[in-house]
């Protein structure tokens, strides 16, 4: 075993073994080249959810574009799959197609959410790298999501670096801040990605001024004052919240910008400090509550006098909903619709087009997957009434190149705030039920 650090741009290797070995088989057995249609779809939504959001298609795309088999790849490869194989993969580029959601887009059982068309050894070798992709990013923004719903308007701030592995912590805060989430503690995440950073200090540097003589929490407070400002946010439960609010007001004056609880019960502490905060003249001072929380503790506390939200495992975990459930399935070979029939993991053959319906209010109605039909309007190919429809998938890539133009993060943000308020208002209830919006297959023969 050696200790030498791995290429770690190439995404190639980033894929499970019988991806190649079936490639193999397929090269000998002359199919390889078989044209294919191949769909990524959530069979149902995790326990308990009602909606899903899709996120992690840039990343994919990224992805995809290091997606090579250079001398470290093809050397990692010897033994494991034949010759003609490992010549295969060295000129490996993809050149199919791929149309998806669009990042921020709601999804439900049975939503189409990425379509890639090639050959089969061209489009099958991407089964793990996408799924991996789309299953993580997906279900943190779907956690993310409802954890935004819960705080009505209030800011969150995404603080779990320390609670996933490090490159995750990276992608769950790109996609939460997809999510409606403010900010995140993850400084990568930032210079990658764009997304705002926040942070201050944690109890370890409260406690940095204890001496023989004792603890000093307000040497503590000027300190962290004098290097950012009044405006900064004091964690002031390292020892007595009510001394330590006493504390930071008595350093920063009435124009403290918040101060932050991180444990204990944070409604009763909230209401308290508010009180306090109020009675020495710091109306305006912020309180800040962290310590895993996730969207039920965040809706518990809707009703408390909370500004913002830190939050931290719930949110890199999918609180409770780690992956998303999504599936790479076959759906179409040289134009003959296949599918599984397994018991519980049945797919629907033949490719597919997402439509979603909606009143003129905006609110959705339901999810139309239809078989056929790909060069007729959306609203000629549904019976829909007077309802609204849309097309969901747009194009990703086009003969192998990612298409340009494509939705950015804020984008994908916006799209998403816009999408959550065309929910039933059901749907973005935290209790158990049936998905917010049905989906509704239709086969339509194509013309």
């Amino acid at each position: 075993m050696s200790n030498r650090v791995a290429n770690v741009t190439a995404t190639a290797l980033l894929t499970d073994q019988y991806e190649l070995t079936m490639i193999s088989a397929a090269l000998r057995a002359g199919t390889a080249d078989r044209p294919c249609v191949f769909e990524v779809f959530a069979r149902r939504l995790p326990d308990g959810r009602r909606y899903g959001v899709v996120a992690g298609t840039g990343r994919v795309l990224d992805a995809l574009a290091d997606f090579r088999f250079g001398d470290d790849e093809i050397a990692a490869l010897d033994g494991i799959v034949d010759e003609q194989t490992l010549a295969w993969l060295a000129d490996y580029r993809f050149t199919g197609e791929i149309d998806g959601y669009r990042e921020g887009e709601l999804y439900f059982p049975g939503s189409p959410i990425m379509t890639v068309r090639g050959g089969f050894a061209d489009a099958v070798i991407l089964e793990t790298m996408i799924l991996s992709i789309l299953n993580h990013d997906s279900a943190i923004a779907s956690a993310a999501a409802r954890m935004v719903s819960a705080a009505a308007g209030r800011p969150i701030i995404e603080m779990g670096g320390r609670r996933t592995h490090e490159r995750s912590a990276v992608s769950s805060a790109r996609a939460a801040y997809i999510a409606g989430v403010t900010a995140t503690s993850n400084l990568e995440a930032a210079r990658t990605y764009g997304v705002p950073s926040a942070g201050t200090a944690a109890h370890a540097f409260t406690l940095l001024f204890s001496t023989h003589a004792g603890t000093d929490e307000k040497a503590a407070f000027a300190a962290q004052i004098d290097a950012l400002g009044v405006g900064t946010t004091l964690l002031v439960d390292t020892y007595d919240i009510t001394t330590g609010v006493s504390n930071a007001v008595a350093v920063a004056g009435p124009e403290l910008g918040g101060v932050r609880i991180d444990s204990g019960d944070l409604g009763v502490l909230a209401r308290q400090v508010r009180a306090q905060l109020d009675g020495l003249g710091a109306p305006d001072t912020k309180i800040v509550v962290s310590g895993d929380l996730d969207e039920y503790a965040i809706a518990s506390l809707r009703a408390e006098p909370v500004d913002t939200y830190g939050v931290g495992t719930s949110l890199v975990t999918g609180s409770g909903a780690p992956t998303a459930g999504m599936v790479y399935k076959l759906v179409e070979v040289d134009g003959v619709p296949v599918a599984k029939r397994a018991s519980h993991k049945e797919s629907h053959g033949g490719a597919k087009r997402a439509i979603r319906a909606a009143r003129d209010t905006g609110t959705i109605v339901e999810e139309i997957v239809v078989t056929g039909g790909t060069d007729v309007a959306a609203a000629d190919l549904v019976d829909a009434g007077n309802l609204d429809v849309r097309d969901l998938q747009i194009p990703l890539v086009r003969k192998g190149r990612v298409v340009e133009g494509l939705p950015t993060l804020v984008d994908a943000r916006d799209h998403l705030a816009r999408g959550l308020v065309s929910l039933p208002w059901e749907g973005l209830g935290l209790s158990h039920g049936d998905p917010a919006v049905p989906t509704r297959y239709v086969t339509r023969p194509e013309k």
